[in-house]
């Protein structure tokens, strides 16, 4: 039995013990890495250069770019140096800054989704008002109001989950760090403080994803009465992205968390925190950029 302030580090997931294999999952995330690091790159050039993109979706796509390379450069890179040098140790602090920039990314992203949701819903909805409520200043302010949660959000759970006494062992059936697994070495009782802090932030979740939901019922009330079938089509490509982004991130977040125990196995939590933690920040560009004129215009120039 090891208690956490004798802990020097943890033992990670490995995707294999074969050497090959190994090999192979250095070779695949190295990949995905590089084309999550291009998309969101080009991304962050094409609204930052281009006049033109200095709009409030462009620039909270902006953002989510900015996010989604944070949160992939938090996992991914030590999961492939542990693959390369045949390790699976991660220290005591990398493990509990991992824990924390993974929380403010996706916390982060998940909010900042949330507004743009809001910006959707203005924009057809709304838009004799669009530019007195999105203005450049108020844009900033939501922006900031999402990094900023995100990271109270962060702070709050690392602080919390990193204050629990660890009797359980150090090694974890993740391949990065995560509180749930980190919750599993607690000693008996002493976790339940941080599973009332989850609760509180799957509340808060669930608040989000209802008004997301309402927004669109509301969008897609009003485009689907738009005579325009031009209107239509230039309104479905600017939502049918977002929503697809909503989409790939809730689902599989939702099931990492929230699946059954009695489906639960290491193998299967290995497959679906690589859909919620590797794969959107990789495809998300490709989304955006697939209905977006502007974007892929200003991508060519």
């Amino acid at each position: 039995m090891s208690n956490s302030s004798s802990l020097n580090e943890f033992l990670l997931l490995p995707f294999s013990d074969t050497r090959e294999l190994q090999l192979l999952h250095f070779s695949l995330f190295l990949g995905i890495y590089l084309a999550a690091l291009l998309g969101n790159g080009l991304i962050i050039t094409a609204v930052a250069c281009d006049h033109h993109l200095h709009t409030p979706m462009h620039f909270f796509l902006l953002n989510l770019s900015l996010l989604d390379l944070g949160s992939i450069s938090t996992t991914v890179p030590k999961s492939m140096a542990n693959s390369l040098w045949d390790t699976r140790a991660i220290s005591y602090l990398g493990c509990a800054a991992q824990v924390f920039l993974f929380l403010f990314l996706i916390s982060a992203e998940y909010f900042l989704l949330t507004i743009m949701a809001y910006d959707r819903f203005i924009a057809i909805c709304r838009p004799l008002h669009y530019s007195m409520l999105m203005d450049s200043r108020a844009c900033v302010r939501m922006a900031a109001a999402a990094w900023a949660s995100g990271f109270l959000n962060a702070l709050l759970h690392t602080a919390n989950t990193f204050s629990i006494p660890l009797c359980q062992g150090n090694t974890m059936d993740q391949f990065f760090c995560e509180v749930p697994q980190i919750l599993k070495l607690s000693c008996s009782d002493s976790y339940l403080r941080e599973v009332g802090l989850l609760v509180v932030g799957l509340c808060l979740a669930l608040g989000c994803f209802i008004f997301i939901v309402v927004s669109y019922v509301q969008i897609f009330t009003v485009v689907l009465r738009m005579p325009s079938e031009q209107g239509r089509h230039k309104a479905f490509s600017i939502c049918l992205p977002h929503l697809a982004v909503v989409s790939l991130f809730v689902s599989t977040g939702t099931f990492a968390y929230l699946k059954p125990p009695s489906i639960s196995s290491p193998a299967l939590d290995l497959v679906v925190s690589v859909l919620y933690s590797v794969v959107p920040p990789a495809v998300n560009p490709l989304i955006y950029s697939m209905r977006n004129k502007e974007l892929k215009e200003a991508l060519r120039k």
